[in-house]
């Protein structure tokens, strides 16, 4: 299929952009990378008045990192990302961006292109929401920050207003004392997640603190402290065994599932696969907190 007509617009700085979307009274679009907004539009799933094209736009093409973030401009691609010695500091990020879609696709795609896109089964909200990263929507009345867990609103829906732009995301630089998980299962690599998540392990107070994403399993990522399940697997065992965990976060994992079936998985073989999943990437992160902070030797 094509897409519908549309008007497409090229504004040079991020405040004609702006007035350009609100010209439009709620029907345009933003494109930069166009890699989830191309086929959407050729489906006709979406027909938008006017595209709003924001490549042009210098300050948004930034990727900087300071002493606690790393800041990632709109038009900023994944791959760029991907290769750029900055995004270490943020060890989540590096690991699921391999994950996302293909290498063609990550040279065009932008991280704040996934993130506004909101797709259940993408892996950058998910990575967003376990970091508890800040979005920041720019408006004809400025700036505001979001936090990425109160941004998502469900399949395709965020808190972005018809005359905003997510402008940036800022994602917080990891400290010595954490750890990280990243893992998906997908009927092949680049297809839609059938179940996947992102876990953080902090040791930070001596205590284990811990927050497990899962997407591809509900209608937007869903986010959970699982604390209590961590600290109950380790105590008195020193390691965390993936089948202690695997037990302890059965009840967690039956919560957070709750799609309905579908040709490729049933609600309770994602709930198996979500299990396993978190069990096996959260004892991973916490066996890499403990190397972090020097509790284990490397």
């Amino acid at each position: 299929m094509k897409a519908a007509p549309f008007a497409y617009v090229r504004p040079s700085s991020l405040a004609d952009a702006i007035a350009e979307l609100a010209e439009t009274s709620g029907g345009g679009k933003v494109i930069a990378g166009g890699q989830s907004l191309a086929p959407v539009l050729a489906m006709r799933l979406a027909r938008p008045d006017t595209l709003v094209d924001i490549n042009s736009i210098e300050e948004l093409d930034e990727l900087t990192r300071s002493e606690e973030h790393l800041h990632i401009g709109a038009t900023v691609r994944q791959r760029r990302v991907e290769r750029d010695p900055l995004s270490k500091s943020v060890p989540l990020l590096r690991l699921a961006l391999p994950w996302v879609g293909h290498r063609e696709l990550r040279s065009r795609g932008t991280v704040c292109g996934s993130l506004a896109h909101a797709d259940p089964a993408a892996e950058l909200p998910a990575v967003a929401c376990c970091l508890d990263a800040e979005l920041t929507l720019t408006g004809p009345n400025g700036s505001r920050q979001v936090p990425a867990r109160k941004f998502y609103g469900g399949a395709m829906t965020t808190a972005l207003g018809p005359e905003e732009i997510l402008t940036s995301v800022r994602l917080p630089v990891a400290t010595a004392d954490e750890g990280f998980g990243f893992a998906e299962i997908a009927r092949r690599h680049g297809d839609f997640a059938l179940a996947g998540v992102a876990t953080r392990v902090s040791l930070r107070g001596g205590r284990p603190e811990a927050t497990m994403t899962a997407f591809g399993v509900s209608d937007k990522a869903i986010t959970r402290d699982v604390s209590e399940q961590l600290t109950a697997a380790v105590t008195g065992m020193g390691d965390a065994s993936a089948d202690r965990l695997g037990k302890q976060l059965s009840a967690v994992v039956e919560e957070m599932v709750d799609t309905d079936g579908d040709a490729h998985a049933s609600r309770d073989y994602r709930r198996r696969l979500l299990r396993t999943l978190a069990a096996r990437e959260l004892s991973k992160a916490y066996e890499r907190a403990r190397k972090n902070s020097g509790e284990v030797s490397a």
